[in-house]
């Protein structure tokens, strides 16, 4: 190795070792850096894109690199591993087919730690370090800084891993913010570790001026939320630079957003006002940016924890009010799902959902799979030939990656339902325990072949629409009516519209007794439509701690009981 003695002292190196006709690659964990063993799942990745890391590369749209993966175990610093050509890849399967160019190259290793839980079983899986789960960005994963590469489809190549990403800063509390961090007995019970709960949680002007009042409690469900969003206390920066969102076409939408934030303290702060606590959980688990908010087979009693441990918890803390009538759910996306779900298995606790854009709540409608009725997920069932079925689309129905593709991406960051990522984290929440001790799959994940073994767990469980039609004349509509919201655009980019409305058909027909709530659509409106029929979804995404406030308070004003704190909140 002498002669690259000069490529050696780089931050990272790829080497060109010796000529060989089929592509090797040699991964080494700098013993510089650590000195233990590790598991985990180690990342490679080939970026043609000069402008980032590859590691922020890996998505579903056409616009992703490439990556392959592989389980380590008991991996030394110093000792090789080998990625060739069985090594599985996304979206190129081997090594074998890259095609030639010049490339950024980068690996990552996503580490894991031993978790012994109660139930006995032994379990290799990636803690959450403070930043929610992101694979790419979590304190601890070790890495290399990008080298360019002429990748010619043959030689043996030699990369070693030399940098870890750093703790993250805990955020801080402000007079109108606090993250509050809570012990659960019963996940810590099951994990076999301490387990903590966390809110980020907003507190009402004048709280400290008021030490009598009591407040309701909104209770925002959602990805895992560093801090308290949406809520700035200073105006944005006259000096800020905008920027484009690709997402909404817009530019500066940046400034946009701190205005909105520094919009929504001062409507916080404005006088003869409802005054209430929002709180944000954070969640985090083994498996992704948060739990769903639900007991899970695999993921332990979040449900019950956040229900009868943290809610009661943030309540006592701050005067909350502390009853059914005076605590409300919403939320987008997986925010929509938990807040649905959690006012269905807990409908005694809660007052109302309100369900933007949620997640398949009907499994007849998996995004575009029935699971009971499907045999394959990826493709149509079909003897003669192979259509893939979408997962992503636009407004205009334009399709970017299929259900193969965004499920094969998360197999190479992932074996196990361990990738981080949506449909992993559906399985790992809704699927028994498989025989390995890891969640069942729902479906083979490179075939697409569904279990329908699995889908009828899931059914029972799981599965809202299903629920509903099973208990509602058994009590449970007497106890949901008039609490479910629910709200989807119809052209949702996940095609989650399609459960909506055969949840909405179940809703509307029943008359024993009528929902009496209310199911609305955005027309033409993606993915994270809320219910706003007068704002774009650009400026209506930002304003959910604020938007569903005169609904609630006619729920209130009709549900609170004789005798209930209907004034030391209003001022």
């Amino acid at each position: 190795m002498k002669p690259f003695a000069f490529w050696t002292v780089a931050l990272a190196a790829l080497i060109l070792v010796s000529c060989s006709q089929k592509p090797v690659i040699e991964i080494t964990l700098s013993p510089e850096i650590i000195d233990q063993a590790q598991e985990g799942r180690l990342v490679l990745m080939f970026s043609l894109n000069q402008d980032q890391e590859p590691r922020f590369q890996i998505q579903d749209g056409p616009n992703t690199q490439i990556a392959f993966g592989m389980d380590v175990s008991d991996w030394t610093p110093g000792t090789p591993l080998v990625f060739d050509l069985e090594s599985f890849g996304y979206p190129i399967k081997s090594i074998a087919d890259m095609p030639k160019g010049t490339y950024q190259v980068q690996a990552l290793l996503n580490r894991y730690e031993t978790y012994h839980l109660a139930d006995g079983r032994v379990l290799q899986l990636p803690p959450d370090q403070g930043e929610g789960q992101q694979w790419n960005l979590k304190p601890g994963n070790i890495y290399n800084t990008p080298v360019s590469v002429d990748w010619t489809g043959s030689g043996r190549y030699s990369l070693t891993l030399d940098q870890i990403i750093p703790p993250i800063e805990p955020p801080k509390d402000t007079k109108y913010i606090k993250h509050i961090k809570m012990r659960s007995e019963l996940l810590s019970k099951f994990w076999g570790r301490d387990v903590y709960l966390g809110a980020n949680v907003l507190l009402p002007e004048g709280f400290d001026e008021h030490p009598d009042a009591r407040y309701p409690l909104m209770i925002y469900h959602g990805h895992f939320p560093y801090t308290f969003g949406g809520f700035k206390e200073t105006p944005p920066d006259p000096n800020m630079k905008p920027e484009y969102s690709e997402r909404f076409g817009i530019d500066g939408y940046n400034i946009m957003v701190e205005q909105e934030a520094y919009q929504q303290y001062l409507d916080w702060t404005k006088p003869n006002q409802p005054r209430y606590l929002v709180m944000e959980i954070q969640h985090p688990t083994p498996y992704y940016d948060d739990s769903y908010a639900v007991n899970s087979a695999n993921q332990g009693p979040y449900g019950d924890a956040i229900t009868y441990e943290l809610i009661p918890h943030i309540e006592k803390m701050f005067r909350g009010i502390g009853a059914e009538w005076s605590r409300y759910l919403y939320g987008g996306s997986t925010g929509g799902w938990e807040a649905l779900a959690a006012l269905i298995k807990y409908p005694d606790q809660y007052g109302a959902c309100f369900a933007a854009c949620p997640d398949p709540i009907d499994f007849q409608a998996y995004t575009l799979v029935n699971l009971y009725q499907d045999k394959n997920a990826y493709f149509l069932d079909s003897p003669f030939k192979k259509t893939p079925r979408p997962a992503h689309r636009d407004h205009l129905g334009r399709v970017s990656s299929t259900l193969e593709e965004t499920n094969h991406r998360e197999l190479v960051l992932g074996s196990k339902s361990r990738s981080g990522q949506q449909w992993d984290i559906w399985e790992a929440t809704y699927s028994p325990v498989g025989p390995d001790g890891y969640p069942a799959r729902i479906w083979d994940k490179v075939t697409g072949e569904i279990d329908p073994e699995v889908a009828a767990y899931w059914k029972e469980n799981f599965d809202l629409g299903h629920i509903l039609r099973r208990d509602w004349e058994n009590g449970l509509g007497k106890q949901l009516a008039g609490k479910i919201h629910i709200y989807c655009g119809d052209m949702d980019n996940y095609y989650l519209n399609n459960a909506v409305y055969l949840v909405e058909d179940f809703l509307e027909k029943t008359k024993n007794p009528y929902y009496a709530g209310e199911v609305d659509y955005g027309d033409g409106a993606i993915h994270c439509w809320n219910g706003d029929q007068e704002n774009p979804l650009y400026i209506s995404r930002l304003r959910y701690n604020t938007m569903y406030v005169p609904k609630i308070m006619n729920i209130i004003k009709k549900s609170a009981p004789e005798g209930a704190d209907l004034n030391s909140w209003v001022y």
